[in-house]
């Protein structure tokens, strides 16, 4: 535990800090804790300040906001600069207990990427392991691969808890910042595989997610999702499919990417289409720059053949 880093991205959260942040800082006093602070207004900065110094804690302010990748980026080289051995990626929104700590700790060696079983308040199973199929991009449990004989199922861990050791890092080069919100923990899962890691979800340990409060408001239906939910998790798929797929591999994605918008605004319900707006809004651009992203790289390649 002494070269552990705890490292926290904010942006307009230092209510959930003090709420969570606090809880786990006491329940590992060894352990350095980094906090991120991208830049959403002056008075959210001078509350970041004053709980960083009122804790002890190390503050990373950065002057705009780069997104949970470029934070997560800024504050593990900030950890590694002073020492870190290893990381625990932690969302705002989430806790962690001693015990759990210390399984993730003890469990695989020091190239396996570590995630606890991930919970609500409420004790619902929020993330125990997930897939992500290559053949046509959808997410689905590993308990379902028997239903789906012809895909291409990898795993991969989400970022609201991670353990990452510094050769998991170094590995990789961290997380993509092009991302900005949302299937960057896919791609660093991968990134990690590809690079001769491997994924591990240990069952010993248990981190606590209260869902979506980094942001989006206190009073939404827990079921509802925001606009910035929709947008980034329907560009980020096929910013996903450029990395990781070859030309076929792309062109399939893109020829599903409709109907894998419309799932993903169906997260939401649809109560929220009394008020369609945002979510169509979202819909329609976050295809738009899927696309583009996809056309991008898909010329690139061709002008690269011989």
């Amino acid at each position: 535990m002494d070269g552990l880093a705890i490292v926290v991205v904010s942006y307009a959260s230092s209510e959930l800090l003090g709420e969570h942040l606090v809880t786990t800082a006491r329940a590992l006093p060894e352990a350095r804790v980094i906090v991120v602070d991208n830049w959403s207004s002056g008075a959210e900065r001078d509350a970041v300040t004053a709980l960083t110094e009122r804790m002890g804690w190390e503050l990373v302010g950065l002057s705009d906001n780069t997104g949970f990748g470029g934070g997560m980026n800024a504050g593990a080289a900030r950890a590694f600069q002073l020492g870190a051995s290893a990381l625990l990626a932690l969302n705002p929104d989430a806790s962690i207990d001693r015990q759990s700590v210390e399984a993730l700790s003890a469990a695989g060696d020091e190239r396996t990427l570590r995630s606890p079983v991930v919970r609500s308040p409420s004790g619902r199973v929020w993330f125990s392991g997930l897939d992500i199929d290559l053949a046509d991009g959808e997410i689905r449990h590993p308990k379902r691969r028997a239903e789906h004989p012809e895909g291409r199922p990898v795993p991969w861990l989400s970022g609201a808890c991670l353990w990452i050791t510094r050769e998991v890092w170094e590995l990789t080069g961290g997380f993509d910042h092009e991302y900005f919100l949302y299937w960057e923990d896919v791609d660093f899962s991968r990134r990690v595989a590809e690079a001769g890691g491997s994924l591990m979800v240990v069952e010993d340990a248990v981190a606590l997610h209260d869902e979506g409060g980094t942001h989006q408001g206190r009073r939404q239906r827990p079921e509802a999702k925001s606009e910035l939910y929709y947008y980034w998790n329907i560009r980020n798929r096929m910013r996903f499919a450029t990395g990781h797929l070859d030309e076929a591999g792309v062109r399939r994605w893109q020829r599903r990417a409709l109907p894998a918008a419309w799932a993903i605004v169906m997260r939401g319900g649809r109560r929220q289409l009394v008020r369609p707006v945002p979510p169509l809004r979202a819909l329609w651009r976050g295809l738009r720059d899927g696309r583009r992203i996809a056309e991008e790289s898909l010329s690139r390649r061709a002008a690269q053949r011989p």
